[in-house]
């Protein structure tokens, strides 16, 4: 998953470091954030799925985050670009989330990068605010727009 997210997930609008993917792989095998695949003979896709309080603080101020999950990432193959494998690993995401009690899933974009505005209206996200995020983003408006997905 490592390698695949830094072969295909850089680009200027994604905010990818070694400790987040650290970090997010440590949660998984901690039990407390799970990554829904697609995979043949090697991983096409897939998408994190953190769960309640390991969720990014911040999403406190519009959810109980016992409830909630958080996509942190979600890359796919770019041969399989546009093909609907990334709203299928979000639709996969929202059945995991829900069983897991979860009412909603959050999700994060820069405000700019229109691929995954697209993905992410495609899978059923709403809007929820857009803000000034300089530590976070380095291009563009530098704007981070929040987004969820009510289960």
């Amino acid at each position: 998953m490592r390698t695949l997210l830094f072969a295909e997930g850089p680009n200027e609008w994604n905010y990818l470091t070694d400790e987040s993917v650290d970090d997010q792989m440590a949660l998984i095998r901690e039990g407390k954030a799970t990554a829904v695949i697609v995979e043949d003979t090697r991983i096409l896709g897939f998408a994190v799925l953190i769960f309640g309080a390991q969720s990014p603080a911040r999403l406190a101020k519009y959810a109980n985050l016992a409830e909630v999950a958080y996509i942190n990432d979600v890359v796919v193959s770019r041969d399989l670009a546009g093909k609907g494998y990334g709203t299928l690993l979000l639709e996969e995401a929202f059945s995991v989330a829900a069983s897991e009690a979860c009412k909603a899933v959050y999700i994060e974009r820069h405000e700019e990068n229109l691929a995954s505005a697209g993905m992410m209206r495609k899978a059923g996200f709403a809007l929820v605010e857009t803000f000034y995020d300089p530590d976070k983003r380095s291009t563009g408006s530098r704007n981070t727009t929040v987004m969820v997905k009510h289960l």
